[in-house]
Protein backbone atom coordinates (compact mmCIF):
# COMPACT_ATOMS: atom_id res chain seq x y z
CA UNK A 1 0.00 0.00 0.00
CA UNK A 2 0.93 3.29 -0.37
CA UNK A 3 2.00 5.71 2.35
CA UNK A 4 -1.73 7.21 2.62
CA UNK A 5 -3.53 8.95 4.61
CA UNK A 6 -4.41 6.46 7.05
CA UNK A 7 -0.57 5.01 7.17
CA UNK A 8 0.23 8.92 8.27
CA UNK A 9 -2.60 9.04 10.52
CA UNK A 10 -1.45 5.58 12.28
CA UNK A 11 1.96 7.02 12.52
CA UNK A 12 1.04 10.39 13.85
CA UNK A 13 -0.67 8.32 16.56
CA UNK A 14 2.65 6.29 17.40
CA UNK A 15 4.63 9.28 17.11
CA UNK A 16 2.37 11.70 19.33
CA UNK A 17 2.39 8.57 21.91
CA UNK A 18 6.09 8.18 22.21
CA UNK A 19 7.55 11.34 21.60
CA UNK A 20 5.26 13.65 23.08
CA UNK A 21 7.36 15.46 25.65
CA UNK A 22 10.60 14.14 24.03
CA UNK A 23 13.85 16.45 23.95
CA UNK A 24 15.50 16.64 20.26
CA UNK A 25 19.23 15.80 21.50
CA UNK A 26 20.64 15.18 18.07
CA UNK A 27 20.20 16.69 14.46
CA UNK A 28 21.79 14.80 11.08
CA UNK A 29 21.27 15.02 7.31
CA UNK A 30 22.56 11.68 6.09
CA UNK A 31 21.79 11.93 2.87
CA UNK A 32 20.16 15.11 0.97
CA UNK A 33 16.46 14.70 1.51
CA UNK A 34 16.51 13.01 4.66
CA UNK A 35 17.06 14.01 8.09
CA UNK A 36 17.93 11.68 11.23
CA UNK A 37 16.62 13.22 14.77
CA UNK A 38 17.69 11.51 17.88
CA UNK A 39 14.82 12.49 20.43
CA UNK A 40 15.33 11.72 24.52
CA UNK A 41 11.71 10.45 25.13
CA UNK A 42 10.02 8.60 28.22
CA UNK A 43 11.32 5.68 26.61
CA UNK A 44 14.92 6.37 26.42
CA UNK A 45 16.71 7.93 23.34
CA UNK A 46 14.75 6.99 20.12
CA UNK A 47 15.81 7.93 16.31
CA UNK A 48 13.41 9.23 14.05
CA UNK A 49 13.64 9.50 10.45
CA UNK A 50 12.55 11.34 8.02
CA UNK A 51 12.85 10.97 4.30
CA UNK A 52 11.36 13.30 1.63
CA UNK A 53 12.80 11.00 -1.28
CA UNK A 54 10.77 11.86 -4.44
CA UNK A 55 10.70 7.40 -4.71
CA UNK A 56 10.17 6.70 -1.13
CA UNK A 57 9.32 9.42 1.25
CA UNK A 58 8.93 7.93 4.58
CA UNK A 59 9.00 8.57 8.33
CA UNK A 60 9.50 6.08 11.07
CA UNK A 61 11.34 5.08 14.27
CA UNK A 62 13.86 3.10 13.52
CA UNK A 63 16.90 1.58 15.43
CA UNK A 64 19.67 1.81 13.21
CA UNK A 65 21.61 4.83 12.89
CA UNK A 66 23.11 6.40 10.08
CA UNK A 67 26.69 7.94 9.29
CA UNK A 68 26.28 11.96 9.29
CA UNK A 69 28.64 13.58 6.51
CA UNK A 70 32.12 15.36 7.52
CA UNK A 71 30.10 19.06 7.00
CA UNK A 72 26.52 19.19 7.61
CA UNK A 73 24.11 20.96 5.47
CA UNK A 74 22.50 24.41 5.34
CA UNK A 75 19.62 22.95 6.21
CA UNK A 76 20.47 20.64 8.96
CA UNK A 77 23.02 23.46 11.29
CA UNK A 78 19.82 25.64 10.46
CA UNK A 79 18.13 23.01 12.57
CA UNK A 80 20.51 22.63 14.83
CA UNK A 81 20.32 26.08 15.75
CA UNK A 82 16.98 26.20 16.26
CA UNK A 83 16.02 22.89 17.42
CA UNK A 84 18.51 21.28 19.42
CA UNK A 85 17.48 20.48 23.01
CA UNK A 86 14.16 21.45 21.66
CA UNK A 87 10.42 19.90 23.67
CA UNK A 88 8.14 18.29 20.72
CA UNK A 89 4.71 19.27 22.00
CA UNK A 90 2.84 17.05 19.65
CA UNK A 91 2.56 15.73 16.27
CA UNK A 92 -0.29 15.91 14.27
CA UNK A 93 -2.19 15.22 10.85
CA UNK A 94 -3.92 17.96 9.04
CA UNK A 95 -7.25 16.17 8.00
CA UNK A 96 -6.28 13.01 6.22
CA UNK A 97 -3.63 14.51 4.14
CA UNK A 98 -0.19 12.87 3.88
CA UNK A 99 1.08 15.46 5.91
CA UNK A 100 2.90 15.21 9.80
CA UNK A 101 3.51 18.12 11.81
CA UNK A 102 5.73 18.29 14.45
CA UNK A 103 5.27 21.58 17.02
CA UNK A 104 8.36 22.11 18.85
CA UNK A 105 8.81 24.43 21.83
CA UNK A 106 12.30 25.72 22.37
CA UNK A 107 13.85 28.59 23.39
CA UNK A 108 15.27 31.54 21.31
CA UNK A 109 18.30 33.90 21.21
CA UNK A 110 16.68 35.80 24.20
CA UNK A 111 15.87 32.72 26.14
CA UNK A 112 12.62 33.38 25.23
CA UNK A 113 10.13 30.04 24.91
CA UNK A 114 8.84 30.07 21.26
CA UNK A 115 7.65 27.82 19.05
CA UNK A 116 7.98 26.10 15.40
CA UNK A 117 6.82 23.77 13.17
CA UNK A 118 8.88 21.26 11.34
CA UNK A 119 6.51 19.71 8.65
CA UNK A 120 6.94 16.51 6.66
CA UNK A 121 4.93 16.27 3.76
CA UNK A 122 4.82 12.68 1.92
CA UNK A 123 3.57 13.21 -1.64
CA UNK A 124 5.94 11.29 -4.06
CA UNK A 125 7.86 13.39 -6.44
CA UNK A 126 6.63 16.64 -4.16
CA UNK A 127 7.82 15.16 -0.74
CA UNK A 128 9.66 17.84 1.30
CA UNK A 129 10.93 18.69 4.78
CA UNK A 130 9.67 22.20 5.55
CA UNK A 131 10.62 24.30 8.89
CA UNK A 132 8.52 27.43 9.74
CA UNK A 133 7.14 29.92 12.59
CA UNK A 134 4.35 29.91 14.50
CA UNK A 135 2.43 31.97 12.30
CA UNK A 136 2.94 29.59 9.36
CA UNK A 137 5.92 31.77 7.36
CA UNK A 138 8.42 29.23 5.70
CA UNK A 139 11.92 29.83 7.44
CA UNK A 140 13.65 27.09 5.43
CA UNK A 141 12.68 23.57 3.36
CA UNK A 142 15.10 20.64 2.43
CA UNK A 143 13.77 21.36 -0.63
CA UNK A 144 13.72 24.74 -2.40
CA UNK A 145 10.47 25.42 -4.46
CA UNK A 146 10.34 28.74 -6.80
CA UNK A 147 8.04 29.91 -8.99
CA UNK A 148 10.05 28.90 -11.73
CA UNK A 149 9.22 25.22 -10.58
CA UNK A 150 5.96 25.32 -9.32
CA UNK A 151 3.16 27.74 -9.84
CA UNK A 152 1.22 26.17 -7.05
CA UNK A 153 3.28 27.18 -4.55
CA UNK A 154 6.56 28.52 -3.66
CA UNK A 155 8.63 27.14 -0.69
CA UNK A 156 11.36 29.36 0.18
CA UNK A 157 12.21 31.47 2.95
CA UNK A 158 9.61 33.89 3.81
CA UNK A 159 7.02 32.60 2.46
CA UNK A 160 3.81 31.91 3.64
CA UNK A 161 3.20 27.78 4.43
CA UNK A 162 -0.30 26.18 3.29
CA UNK A 163 -0.88 23.10 1.87
CA UNK A 164 -1.92 22.98 -1.75
CA UNK A 165 -5.46 21.71 -2.88
CA UNK A 166 -4.40 21.16 -6.27
CA UNK A 167 -6.80 18.16 -6.64
CA UNK A 168 -9.89 19.37 -5.17
CA UNK A 169 -10.43 16.30 -3.00
CA UNK A 170 -12.85 15.97 -0.31
CA UNK A 171 -12.23 15.41 3.59
CA UNK A 172 -13.68 11.72 3.86
CA UNK A 173 -13.78 12.43 7.62
CA UNK A 174 -15.83 15.39 7.35
CA UNK A 175 -17.98 15.10 3.73
CA UNK A 176 -22.05 14.54 4.81
CA UNK A 177 -23.76 11.47 3.10
CA UNK A 178 -25.47 13.83 0.62
CA UNK A 179 -22.43 15.05 -0.62
CA UNK A 180 -20.85 12.00 -0.44
CA UNK A 181 -23.27 10.32 -2.80
CA UNK A 182 -23.35 13.41 -5.02
CA UNK A 183 -19.46 13.56 -6.07
CA UNK A 184 -19.51 9.93 -6.16
CA UNK A 185 -22.41 9.37 -7.95
CA UNK A 186 -21.39 11.73 -10.90
CA UNK A 187 -18.27 9.76 -11.19
CA UNK A 188 -17.98 7.67 -14.40
CA UNK A 189 -14.72 5.95 -13.65
CA UNK A 190 -15.03 2.45 -11.70
CA UNK A 191 -15.76 3.16 -8.02
CA UNK A 192 -12.74 2.50 -6.30
CA UNK A 193 -10.87 4.83 -8.72
CA UNK A 194 -14.05 7.10 -7.95
CA UNK A 195 -13.10 6.98 -4.22
CA UNK A 196 -9.51 7.65 -4.29
CA UNK A 197 -9.26 10.39 -6.88
CA UNK A 198 -12.55 11.94 -4.84
CA UNK A 199 -11.41 11.42 -1.01
CA UNK A 200 -8.64 12.98 0.47
CA UNK A 201 -5.99 10.14 2.18
CA UNK A 202 -7.20 6.94 0.29
CA UNK A 203 -4.99 4.69 -1.68
CA UNK A 204 -6.38 2.64 -4.23
CA UNK A 205 -5.35 -0.64 -1.71
CA UNK A 206 -7.71 1.29 0.65
CA UNK A 207 -10.43 1.83 -2.31
CA UNK A 208 -10.80 -1.53 -3.01
CA UNK A 209 -10.74 -2.67 0.17
CA UNK A 210 -13.98 -0.48 1.09
CA UNK A 211 -15.62 -1.67 -1.88
CA UNK A 212 -15.04 -5.09 -0.70
CA UNK A 213 -16.67 -4.83 2.56
CA UNK A 214 -19.38 -3.28 1.27
CA UNK A 215 -20.13 -6.27 -1.54
CA UNK A 216 -19.66 -3.61 -4.39
CA UNK A 217 -17.80 -4.16 -7.72
CA UNK A 218 -15.27 -2.54 -7.61
CA UNK A 219 -14.61 -1.79 -11.40
CA UNK A 220 -18.06 -0.93 -11.97
CA UNK A 221 -18.44 2.73 -13.02
CA UNK A 222 -19.98 4.92 -9.96
CA UNK A 223 -22.50 6.55 -11.55
CA UNK A 224 -24.19 3.50 -12.28
CA UNK A 225 -24.55 2.72 -8.90
CA UNK A 226 -28.48 3.71 -7.11
CA UNK A 227 -28.40 6.16 -4.00
CA UNK A 228 -28.98 3.19 -1.62
CA UNK A 229 -25.80 1.28 -2.51
CA UNK A 230 -23.47 3.99 -2.59
CA UNK A 231 -25.13 5.35 0.95
CA UNK A 232 -24.31 1.77 2.17
CA UNK A 233 -20.67 2.48 0.58
CA UNK A 234 -20.51 5.67 3.15
CA UNK A 235 -21.44 4.13 5.30
CA UNK A 236 -19.00 1.31 5.18
CA UNK A 237 -16.03 4.44 4.36
CA UNK A 238 -17.34 5.57 8.12
CA UNK A 239 -16.96 2.37 9.82
CA UNK A 240 -13.42 1.88 8.04
CA UNK A 241 -12.26 4.94 9.03
CA UNK A 242 -13.03 4.60 12.41
CA UNK A 243 -9.67 4.37 13.93
CA UNK A 244 -8.63 7.48 12.40
CA UNK A 245 -11.77 9.51 13.62
CA UNK A 246 -11.04 8.05 17.54
CA UNK A 247 -7.77 9.01 17.15
CA UNK A 248 -8.31 12.35 16.27
CA UNK A 249 -11.29 12.50 18.57
CA UNK A 250 -9.08 10.85 21.36
CA UNK A 251 -11.62 8.51 21.62
CA UNK A 252 -10.38 4.76 21.71
CA UNK A 253 -12.12 1.48 21.92
CA UNK A 254 -11.33 -2.06 21.46
CA UNK A 255 -12.77 -1.70 18.12
CA UNK A 256 -11.44 1.35 17.22
CA UNK A 257 -7.71 0.87 17.02
CA UNK A 258 -5.14 0.63 15.03
CA UNK A 259 -3.71 -3.00 13.78
CA UNK A 260 -0.23 -2.55 11.73
CA UNK A 261 -0.15 -5.55 9.84
CA UNK A 262 2.42 -6.58 6.12
CA UNK A 263 0.54 -9.45 4.41
CA UNK A 264 2.71 -12.08 2.57
CA UNK A 265 2.80 -14.69 0.03
CA UNK A 266 4.90 -17.11 1.25
CA UNK A 267 7.91 -15.06 2.07
CA UNK A 268 7.32 -12.09 -0.57
CA UNK A 269 5.67 -9.11 1.53
CA UNK A 270 2.82 -8.75 -0.73
CA UNK A 271 1.32 -5.26 0.87
CA UNK A 272 1.18 -3.59 4.33
CA UNK A 273 -1.58 -1.60 6.01
CA UNK A 274 -2.63 -0.43 9.31
CA UNK A 275 -6.36 -1.02 9.03
CA UNK A 276 -6.97 -4.73 8.35
CA UNK A 277 -7.27 -5.92 4.54
CA UNK A 278 -10.10 -8.64 3.85
CA UNK A 279 -8.57 -8.62 0.13
CA UNK A 280 -5.69 -10.52 1.42
CA UNK A 281 -7.35 -13.18 3.39
CA UNK A 282 -5.47 -16.17 1.84
CA UNK A 283 -2.31 -14.33 2.18
CA UNK A 284 -0.63 -15.30 5.81
CA UNK A 285 -0.73 -11.78 8.02
CA UNK A 286 1.80 -10.71 10.52
CA UNK A 287 0.82 -8.14 13.04
CA UNK A 288 3.57 -5.10 14.51
CA UNK A 289 2.66 -2.94 17.79
CA UNK A 290 3.58 -0.01 15.60
CA UNK A 291 3.29 1.43 12.14
CA UNK A 292 7.34 2.27 12.47
CA UNK A 293 8.33 -1.49 12.80
CA UNK A 294 5.92 -2.49 10.38
CA UNK A 295 7.35 -0.04 7.51
CA UNK A 296 11.04 -1.18 8.69
CA UNK A 297 9.93 -4.47 8.19
CA UNK A 298 8.26 -3.94 4.89
CA UNK A 299 10.70 -1.84 3.31
CA UNK A 300 13.91 -3.96 3.92
CA UNK A 301 12.57 -7.04 3.06
CA UNK A 302 11.30 -5.07 -0.26
CA UNK A 303 14.70 -3.66 -0.74
CA UNK A 304 16.46 -7.62 0.13
CA UNK A 305 14.38 -8.88 -2.43
CA UNK A 306 14.81 -5.93 -5.03
CA UNK A 307 18.54 -5.87 -4.33
CA UNK A 308 18.92 -9.41 -5.02
CA UNK A 309 16.63 -9.36 -8.33
CA UNK A 310 19.41 -6.99 -9.28
CA UNK A 311 22.49 -8.44 -8.22
CA UNK A 312 21.40 -11.71 -9.97
CA UNK A 313 20.20 -10.32 -13.44
CA UNK A 314 23.68 -11.27 -15.28
CA UNK A 315 23.12 -14.97 -13.87
CA UNK A 316 19.59 -14.75 -15.10
CA UNK A 317 21.00 -13.84 -18.76
CA UNK A 318 23.28 -16.13 -18.31
CA UNK A 319 21.11 -19.40 -17.59
CA UNK A 320 18.06 -17.61 -19.63
CA UNK A 321 20.47 -17.88 -22.82
CA UNK A 322 21.74 -20.68 -22.05
CA UNK A 323 18.00 -22.47 -21.25
CA UNK A 324 17.09 -20.91 -25.03
CA UNK A 325 19.81 -22.34 -26.70
CA UNK A 326 19.44 -25.44 -25.73
CA UNK A 327 16.08 -25.94 -25.88
CA UNK A 328 16.72 -24.87 -30.10
CA UNK A 329 18.91 -27.81 -29.62
CA UNK A 330 16.40 -30.02 -27.64
CA UNK A 331 13.99 -29.41 -30.65
CA UNK A 332 16.35 -30.09 -33.51
CA UNK A 333 17.75 -33.32 -31.97
CA UNK A 334 13.80 -34.45 -31.91
CA UNK A 335 13.05 -33.21 -35.26
CA UNK A 336 16.16 -35.34 -36.35
CA UNK A 337 15.28 -38.22 -34.11
CA UNK A 338 11.74 -39.01 -35.67
CA UNK A 339 13.48 -38.74 -39.30
CA UNK A 340 15.50 -42.06 -38.26
CA UNK A 341 11.79 -43.57 -37.62
CA UNK A 342 12.16 -44.93 -40.98
CA UNK A 343 15.51 -46.74 -40.66
CA UNK A 344 13.35 -50.22 -39.98
CA UNK A 345 11.58 -49.75 -43.58
CA UNK A 346 15.06 -49.49 -45.00
CA UNK A 347 16.08 -52.79 -43.58
CA UNK A 348 13.11 -54.68 -44.34
CA UNK A 349 13.25 -53.17 -48.18
CA UNK A 350 16.68 -54.71 -48.53
CA UNK A 351 16.21 -58.11 -47.31
CA UNK A 352 12.95 -58.20 -49.41
CA UNK A 353 14.96 -57.18 -52.22
CA UNK A 354 17.66 -60.10 -51.42
CA UNK A 355 14.67 -62.78 -50.96
CA UNK A 356 12.67 -61.88 -54.19
CA UNK A 357 15.20 -59.99 -56.54
CA UNK A 358 15.93 -62.55 -58.38
CA UNK A 359 13.19 -62.71 -60.57
CA UNK A 360 12.75 -58.61 -61.47
CA UNK A 361 13.60 -57.75 -64.80
CA UNK A 362 16.81 -55.11 -64.82
CA UNK A 363 15.86 -51.59 -65.45
CA UNK A 364 12.38 -51.90 -63.42
CA UNK A 365 11.59 -49.53 -61.22
CA UNK A 366 9.77 -51.43 -58.44
CA UNK A 367 8.26 -54.37 -57.60
CA UNK A 368 6.06 -56.12 -55.07
CA UNK A 369 6.86 -58.67 -52.69
CA UNK A 370 5.35 -60.25 -49.29
CA UNK A 371 6.46 -58.54 -46.16
CA UNK A 372 7.38 -61.79 -44.15
CA UNK A 373 7.17 -59.44 -41.18
CA UNK A 374 3.74 -58.55 -41.76
CA UNK A 375 2.01 -60.94 -43.95
CA UNK A 376 1.16 -58.07 -46.44
CA UNK A 377 2.10 -57.11 -49.67
CA UNK A 378 3.92 -53.89 -50.30
CA UNK A 379 5.75 -51.64 -52.76
CA UNK A 380 9.40 -51.39 -52.99
CA UNK A 381 10.81 -48.24 -55.23
CA UNK A 382 13.93 -49.51 -57.40
CA UNK A 383 16.64 -47.58 -58.79
CA UNK A 384 16.60 -48.55 -62.42
CA UNK A 385 20.12 -47.41 -63.03
CA UNK A 386 21.77 -49.94 -61.22
CA UNK A 387 21.35 -53.47 -60.64
CA UNK A 388 18.87 -54.91 -58.29
CA UNK A 389 21.16 -56.56 -55.90
CA UNK A 390 22.77 -53.09 -55.73
CA UNK A 391 18.93 -51.34 -54.29
CA UNK A 392 19.40 -54.16 -51.87
CA UNK A 393 23.16 -52.25 -50.44
CA UNK A 394 22.16 -48.88 -50.98
CA UNK A 395 19.07 -49.41 -48.89
CA UNK A 396 21.01 -51.37 -46.27
CA UNK A 397 23.21 -48.42 -46.14
CA UNK A 398 20.95 -46.17 -45.56
CA UNK A 399 19.55 -47.94 -42.49
CA UNK A 400 23.00 -48.46 -40.91
CA UNK A 401 23.40 -44.57 -41.43
CA UNK A 402 19.68 -43.47 -39.83
CA UNK A 403 20.89 -46.16 -37.30
CA UNK A 404 24.22 -44.82 -36.62
CA UNK A 405 22.53 -41.18 -36.48
CA UNK A 406 19.39 -42.87 -34.41
CA UNK A 407 22.08 -44.12 -31.82
CA UNK A 408 23.68 -40.74 -31.70
CA UNK A 409 20.74 -38.20 -31.53
CA UNK A 410 19.32 -40.44 -28.58
CA UNK A 411 22.42 -39.66 -26.54
CA UNK A 412 22.58 -36.40 -27.52
CA UNK A 413 18.92 -35.51 -26.75
CA UNK A 414 18.73 -37.12 -23.77
CA UNK A 415 21.66 -35.33 -22.46
CA UNK A 416 20.41 -31.72 -23.90
CA UNK A 417 17.22 -32.81 -22.01
CA UNK A 418 19.78 -33.14 -18.56
CA UNK A 419 20.91 -29.62 -19.38
CA UNK A 420 17.54 -28.20 -20.08
CA UNK A 421 16.35 -29.63 -16.75
CA UNK A 422 19.99 -28.66 -14.76
CA UNK A 423 19.14 -24.91 -16.38
CA UNK A 424 15.57 -24.78 -15.30
CA UNK A 425 16.44 -26.43 -11.58
CA UNK A 426 19.20 -23.02 -11.22
CA UNK A 427 16.38 -20.91 -12.29
CA UNK A 428 14.45 -22.09 -9.81
CA UNK A 429 17.64 -21.28 -7.26
CA UNK A 430 17.46 -18.00 -8.42
CA UNK A 431 14.13 -17.42 -7.37
CA UNK A 432 14.83 -18.62 -3.72
CA UNK A 433 17.86 -16.83 -3.28
CA UNK A 434 17.40 -13.70 -0.67
CA UNK A 435 21.17 -13.51 0.01
CA UNK A 436 24.64 -12.17 -1.60
CA UNK A 437 25.80 -16.01 -0.37
CA UNK A 438 23.31 -17.43 -2.08
CA UNK A 439 24.44 -16.03 -5.54
CA UNK A 440 27.52 -16.67 -4.72
CA UNK A 441 26.79 -20.14 -4.43
CA UNK A 442 24.74 -20.57 -7.24
CA UNK A 443 27.91 -18.49 -9.79
CA UNK A 444 30.08 -21.60 -8.47
CA UNK A 445 27.67 -23.62 -9.62
CA UNK A 446 27.49 -21.49 -12.76
CA UNK A 447 31.01 -22.16 -13.35
CA UNK A 448 32.03 -25.74 -12.94
CA UNK A 449 29.23 -26.57 -15.45
CA UNK A 450 30.93 -24.48 -17.56
CA UNK A 451 28.81 -21.67 -18.63
CA UNK A 452 31.14 -18.87 -16.83
CA UNK A 453 34.47 -18.68 -17.14
CA UNK A 454 36.11 -20.00 -13.96
CA UNK A 455 38.78 -18.08 -12.06
CA UNK A 456 42.48 -18.07 -13.18
CA UNK A 457 44.17 -20.93 -10.76
CA UNK A 458 46.12 -18.28 -8.79
CA UNK A 459 42.95 -16.05 -7.77
CA UNK A 460 41.79 -16.13 -4.35
CA UNK A 461 38.01 -18.63 -4.23
CA UNK A 462 35.31 -16.31 -2.36
CA UNK A 463 34.15 -18.24 1.05
CA UNK A 464 30.84 -19.58 0.60
CA UNK A 465 28.42 -18.89 3.82
CA UNK A 466 25.24 -19.66 2.41
CA UNK A 467 23.44 -22.23 4.29
CA UNK A 468 20.13 -24.07 3.41
CA UNK A 469 16.73 -22.92 5.32
CA UNK A 470 16.01 -24.50 8.95
CA UNK A 471 12.48 -25.09 9.85
CA UNK A 472 11.05 -26.54 12.63
CA UNK A 473 7.69 -28.84 12.28
CA UNK A 474 5.00 -28.23 14.23
CA UNK A 475 6.30 -31.65 16.50
CA UNK A 476 9.55 -30.33 16.77
CA UNK A 477 11.12 -31.77 13.82
CA UNK A 478 14.31 -30.31 12.28
CA UNK A 479 13.42 -29.90 8.72
CA UNK A 480 16.56 -28.40 6.13
CA UNK A 481 15.78 -27.27 2.82
CA UNK A 482 18.64 -26.61 -0.16
CA UNK A 483 18.53 -23.46 -1.82
CA UNK A 484 20.59 -24.54 -5.02
CA UNK A 485 21.90 -27.48 -6.56
CA UNK A 486 25.17 -28.06 -4.35
CA UNK A 487 22.84 -27.41 -1.27
CA UNK A 488 20.76 -30.06 -2.21
CA UNK A 489 23.66 -32.64 -2.56
CA UNK A 490 25.55 -31.54 0.36
CA UNK A 491 22.18 -32.06 2.36
CA UNK A 492 21.09 -35.55 0.43
CA UNK A 493 24.51 -37.43 0.21
CA UNK A 494 26.77 -35.60 3.34
CA UNK A 495 24.68 -34.34 6.04
CA UNK A 496 21.14 -36.41 5.70
CA UNK A 497 21.82 -40.04 7.56
CA UNK A 498 19.95 -43.28 6.02
CA UNK A 499 16.56 -43.08 7.89
CA UNK A 500 16.17 -39.44 7.64
CA UNK A 501 13.39 -38.92 4.85
CA UNK A 502 13.67 -36.88 1.37
CA UNK A 503 11.23 -34.74 -0.01
CA UNK A 504 10.72 -33.27 -3.36
CA UNK A 505 8.50 -32.21 -5.86
CA UNK A 506 7.54 -34.86 -8.73
CA UNK A 507 8.94 -33.93 -12.47
CA UNK A 508 9.53 -30.68 -11.42
CA UNK A 509 13.19 -27.92 -10.45
CA UNK A 510 12.93 -27.66 -7.19
CA UNK A 511 14.67 -27.92 -3.76
CA UNK A 512 15.82 -31.51 -1.90
CA UNK A 513 14.20 -31.11 1.53
CA UNK A 514 15.38 -33.57 4.49
CA UNK A 515 13.62 -34.00 7.59
CA UNK A 516 16.04 -35.36 10.43
CA UNK A 517 13.95 -38.06 12.10
CA UNK A 518 16.26 -38.77 15.59
CA UNK A 519 15.12 -42.72 14.49
CA UNK A 520 12.07 -41.89 15.58
CA UNK A 521 8.67 -42.58 13.13
CA UNK A 522 7.64 -39.35 12.39
CA UNK A 523 4.24 -38.20 12.70
CA UNK A 524 1.56 -37.60 9.72
CA UNK A 525 1.36 -33.21 10.44
CA UNK A 526 5.24 -33.36 9.81
CA UNK A 527 5.08 -35.03 6.76
CA UNK A 528 2.55 -33.15 5.49
CA UNK A 529 4.91 -29.64 6.29
CA UNK A 530 7.63 -31.33 4.96
CA UNK A 531 6.00 -31.77 1.52
CA UNK A 532 4.17 -28.14 1.49
CA UNK A 533 8.38 -26.97 2.05
CA UNK A 534 9.11 -29.20 -0.77
CA UNK A 535 6.32 -28.06 -2.78
CA UNK A 536 6.51 -24.47 -2.16
CA UNK A 537 10.48 -24.39 -2.95
CA UNK A 538 10.21 -25.70 -6.31
CA UNK A 539 8.94 -24.23 -10.35
CA UNK A 540 5.51 -25.42 -9.07
CA UNK A 541 4.61 -23.19 -5.99
CA UNK A 542 1.93 -21.42 -8.20
CA UNK A 543 0.22 -23.74 -8.65
CA UNK A 544 -2.96 -24.71 -6.20
CA UNK A 545 -1.78 -28.83 -5.58
CA UNK A 546 2.13 -29.74 -6.22
CA UNK A 547 2.79 -33.46 -6.66
CA UNK A 548 5.42 -34.36 -3.58
CA UNK A 549 7.74 -37.72 -4.16
CA UNK A 550 8.91 -38.78 -0.64
CA UNK A 551 11.61 -41.83 0.75
CA UNK A 552 13.87 -42.78 2.93
CA UNK A 553 17.14 -40.76 1.55
CA UNK A 554 18.68 -44.38 2.07
CA UNK A 555 16.73 -44.68 -1.30
CA UNK A 556 18.00 -41.73 -3.06
CA UNK A 557 21.10 -42.25 -5.08
CA UNK A 558 23.53 -39.98 -7.61
CA UNK A 559 24.53 -41.44 -11.08
CA UNK A 560 27.66 -41.40 -11.61
CA UNK A 561 28.80 -38.08 -13.93
CA UNK A 562 25.11 -36.60 -13.06
CA UNK A 563 24.41 -32.74 -12.95
CA UNK A 564 24.34 -31.31 -9.21
CA UNK A 565 20.95 -31.76 -7.28
CA UNK A 566 19.98 -34.76 -10.30
CA UNK A 567 18.99 -38.33 -8.28
CA UNK A 568 17.35 -41.59 -8.85
CA UNK A 569 15.18 -43.50 -6.57
CA UNK A 570 13.15 -46.80 -7.50
CA UNK A 571 10.84 -46.84 -5.10
CA UNK A 572 8.79 -44.02 -3.27
CA UNK A 573 5.18 -42.42 -1.63
CA UNK A 574 3.66 -39.59 -2.85
CA UNK A 575 0.79 -36.92 -2.16
CA UNK A 576 -0.87 -33.95 -3.23
CA UNK A 577 -0.18 -30.92 -0.88
CA UNK A 578 -0.29 -26.59 -1.02
CA UNK A 579 2.46 -24.87 -1.16
CA UNK A 580 1.60 -22.96 1.10
CA UNK A 581 3.99 -22.40 4.28
CA UNK A 582 2.39 -19.85 6.91
CA UNK A 583 2.41 -21.30 10.13
CA UNK A 584 5.60 -23.30 9.46
CA UNK A 585 8.42 -22.12 11.83
CA UNK A 586 11.92 -20.89 10.46
CA UNK A 587 14.83 -20.67 12.36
Amino acid sequence: MAFDGITVACMAHELNTKLSGGRISKIVQPETDELLLTVKAKEGNLRLLLSASASLPLVYLTEANKTAPMTAPNFCMLLRKHLSGGRILSVTQPSMERVLCFEIEHLDELGDLCRKYLIIELMGKHSNIIFCTQDDQIIDSIKRVSANMSSVREVLPGRPYFIPDTQGKSDPLTIAEPDFITLIGAKPAKLAKALYTSLTGLSPVAAEEICHLASLESDRPANGYEAEALLHLYRTLQRYLDPVIAWKQDVTTPDSTFTPSIYYDGKNPVEFSCLPLTLYADCRRESYPGASLMLEHYYAEKNTLSRIRQRSTDLRRIVQTALERNVKKYDLQAKQLKDTEKREKYRVYGELINTYGYGVEPGSKSFRALNYYTGEEIEIPLDPQIPVQENAKKYFDRYGKLKRTHEAVTALLKETGEEIEHLRSIQTALDIALKEEDLAEIREELMQSGYIRKRPQNAKRPKITSKPFHYISSDGYDMYVGKNNLQNDALTFQFANGNDWWFHAKGAPGSHVIVRTNGDTLPDSTFEEAARLAAHYSANRDAEKVEIDYVEKKQVKKPNGAKPGFVVYYTNYSMMISPDISGIREL
